[in-house]
């Protein structure tokens, strides 16, 4: 601690001695003018518009202080500042039109001074200081302008309304409308005033940072999560499966419906001509036949049906070739067309495979049923339908046929076929009675010419 100096007088001690900064109230004017970095304007600039720096050099010598006019004791205060009227006058009262400049202005060069809106004094001593400046009345005419002045700024061009132009230095700056208010201190505010004073534009496209490399783990996670899951793999295979079954079933139900069909009646057309070829070279006798040999060909004129007769009802070799077979084996075994009595039983597929029966429940009593044999023509007629019985009822092909409405041996025709269609859970059965008799040779009976 600095002990008192005897200058100092008694019972004062410390450096905090009145006098010891020079006159009273120095200290405090000193503090006051310390730099303030947030709230002092920046170098150059000034919180009002009508105050203008000192900082403006002239041409013939260092920049001279202009005093303000605004009071001695603000002038003493602030004495770097100096006021400007002609931007007060423009604020208050509207643009003016400058007069004609002044015809004996004062060399800068040979002076140093500072001027008020009225009054123009010379300094001679750099220490003296300068008299108070007047205050300015608003009804004082503008001073005209002095072009050879170093310390006068050039006129500005105004709008007609009175309104600053965007040339205005000493404008303020407009905020935009969409601009937030800024919250922020004195630094963060003064920023970003001056953000809004820049013209705006098209923002800038971000500059484009390539990607840091990814390290190897990185790779192997990022790897790892591009694979499926276990559960969208396995969704992935059933889906395949379903697709490919549906496909399957969409190909076997085209086979069954259309393609069966042709081949069975590619296959029974041919089986016609080769026995209708053995019949004209004196071959196909009556008597027993080999299974799946045909022998006779059935007509029937109403339902536009003509197909060969095959022994046997084996489904692989007769039924699905879209040929008629003949029950003539075992319990099952049947009369021939020739025969002087019994029944004539056959089978044929209802749907598919050429399906000769397709419509054979349309038939009516007296619908002829023509069998074509090598040495004669028997016509039938349709005379009883039975439309649904078990497969295992095999009294339909009795020599009297059970349900059929005969009473007494005769010469009877018996057809079976599956039903309903599309399926074999039932059998359909046709019985006719034998009405005509006729040799090949005395050509065919009426209801083939017909």
């Amino acid at each position: 601690m600095t002990a008192p100096r005897p200058e100092d007088g008694p019972g004062l001690q410390g450096p905090y001695v009145p006098g010891t900064y020079g006159a009273d109230g120095a200290f405090t004017s000193a503090v006051e003018g310390l730099a303030d970095p947030l709230g002092d304007p920046l170098p150059g600039q000034h919180t009002s518009p009508w105050l203008r720096s000192e900082a403006t050099p002239g041409e013939g010598g260092p920049a001279a202080a202009r005093p303000q006019a605004y009071g001695p004791e603000q002038a003493q205060e602030a004495p770097g500042e100096w006021y400007d009227p002609e931007g007060y006058q423009r604020d208050w009262y509207g643009s003016q039109q400058p007069p004609a400049p002044s015809p004996t202005p004062a060399p800068a060069d040979e002076t140093m001074g500072l001027r008020t809106a009225d009054t123009r004094r010379i300094v001679t001593d750099p220490g003296e200081r300068p008299d108070p400046p007047q205050a300015y009345a608003p009804t004082d005419a503008p001073r005209p302008y002095d072009p050879a002045d170093p310390y006068e700024p050039a006129p500005e061009p105004y709008a007609p309304s009175g309104e600053r132009t965007a040339t205005d230095p000493y404008a303020p700056t407009a905020r935009p409308e969409s601009a937030e208010p800024v919250t922020g201190g004195r630094a963060e505010r003064r920023r970003a005033a001056k953000g809004r004073g820049r013209r705006s534009g098209p923002a800038a496209p971000a500059a484009s940072t390539p990607a840091a490399p990814m390290t190897r783990m990185e790779a192997r996670r990022a790897a790892k999560a591009a694979k499926d899951s276990p559960a969208v793999v396995a969704s992935r295979a059933v889906g395949e499966i379903f697709i490919s079954l549906g496909v399957l079933m969409l190909l076997f139900v085209t086979y069954q419906l259309w393609w069966t069909n042709v081949r069975a009646e590619q296959i029974a057309g041919k089986e016609t001509d080769r026995i209708q070829e053995e019949w004209a070279n004196g071959a196909g006798k009556p008597g027993v036949f080999a299974p799946g040999q045909g022998f006779a060909i059935m007509h029937i004129p109403k339902l536009d049906v003509v197909v060969p007769i095959a022994e046997g009802i084996n489904k692989e070799k007769v039924l699905d070739r879209g040929m008629l077979g003949h029950y003539g084996e075992g319990k099952l075994k049947t009369a021939m067309p020739e025969d002087e009595q019994g029944n004539f039983a056959v089978a044929g597929h209802r749907n598919t495979h050429g399906e000769p029966f397709r419509y054979v429940n349309k038939l009516v009593p007296g619908d002829p049923i023509v069998v074509e044999t090598r040495d004669a023509y028997y016509t039938y007629e349709m005379t009883s339908i039975l439309p649904q019985t078990s497969p295992s009822n095999i009294s339909v092909i009795d020599p009297i046929p059970a349900g059929s409405g005969f009473t007494e041996p005769g010469r009877y025709i018996t057809l079976t076929t599956c039903t309903p269609e599309f399926t074999s859970t039932y059998r359909l059965i046709v019985w006719g009675k034998m009405v005509d008799e006729r040799p090949r040779d005395e050509g065919k009976p009426k209801a083939l010419v017909g």
